[in-house]
Parts: C-alpha cells; structure tokens; sequence
C-alpha cells in the first residue's frame, strides 16, 4: 500500500470535529487460545508477553475462560489516533509472535475478533437508567463513518495476517 493510499484511508478512518481536531477510534480484539496439556497460564504468559510495545494507548486484558481453564482470552482496548500508523502496530505483533512462538504452549487454533466499539456505556448506577443513543466519549456514533473505517480495518488486519503468513513461511525457510 502506499503512503499517500495510506494516508488518505487513515484521514477517512477518523472523524473530525467542526473539521479540525481529530478523534481517534476505539478498537477491540478478543483472541482465544487454548493451553497445550500440562501448559499454564503463566507458561503462556511468559512466552506471549511482549519485549516491545505498540506506542499507542492500547490495554490488554488476559483471562482464564470460567467453563475451560485451558482457554486463555485475551481482549485489547485501544484508541488509534491519526498520530499512530496502525499497520506499524500490526506488524509489531507479527514480529513478537515470529520472535517468541506460542506453539509449544498453545493449540494451533486460534479465536480471533476485532472490532471498532460503537458505544460504550456505564451500567453501574443503581436504580432506573434513561435510554441514549450510541456515542464513544461523549460523541454520538456515525454509523456511516463506522462502516467505512470497518472496511478499512478488515483490509488492514488481511493484510497484516498475509504478512504474518508470509514470514512464517520464511521464517520455517531458513531455520531447515
């Protein structure tokens, strides 16, 4: 893809307010997987972890699945602003699963979805709730905005899994 290509599908992944100041997206992804026999969950812990961040404001959240213990879920919250290249961040996690396998810990199986949240609501107060209407951070939602920067996404994470293939490919290449 290049850059000016790029550029253009980032600026329509953003939503300006009154045309200048740009609002990031929230995105979401929850990945299953699940523990080889006899592997735990600090096994899995210590070889997924990452020696490298993704410079963004991005949170990963690891849980143990209540119904099967040897699913681990792993759920990522973050903000991709216009300041951040995504695809940068894709190919960060591609190169720190190819540095640090997770074969010998988990199933070749994975769980993979992501999203880009559409509202977050706060259930917590007690006693009767009004309505309203889908909005992140105070700005109601444009779903006409949220399809295009799904397409954009969908084309992104393809992308970034190609490549992931590709250097796994590699990778199996030069190691025989």
């Amino acid at each position: 893809m290049k850059t000016g290509t790029r550029g253009s599908a980032r600026r329509r992944l953003y939503s300006t307010t009154g045309g200048h100041t740009p609002t990031a997206m929230m995105v979401i992804s929850i990945l299953t997987r699940r523990l080889r026999e006899g592997k735990t969950y600090e096994d899995f812990r210590k070889a997924w972890y990452h020696t490298v961040g993704y410079g963004a404001p991005i949170k990963l959240y690891s849980a143990i699945n209540a119904f099967d213990q040897r699913e681990i879920i792993v759920v990522g919250l973050g903000e991709i602003g216009p300041d951040q290249d995504p695809m940068k961040m894709l190919q960060i996690e591609v190169k720190e699963r190819l540095d640090h396998p997770l074969d010998a810990v988990v199933e070749p199986e994975i769980g993979r979805m992501f999203g880009i949240v559409v509202s977050e609501d706060d259930f917590s107060p007690a006693g009767k709730m009004e309505f309203k209407p889908a909005s992140v951070k105070g700005k109601e939602t444009d779903f006409n905005e949220v399809a295009q920067a799904l397409e954009w996404a969908r084309k992104l994470i393809s992308q970034a899994g190609e490549e992931r293939e590709r250097a796994k490919r590699t990778k199996r290449k030069l190691t025989r």
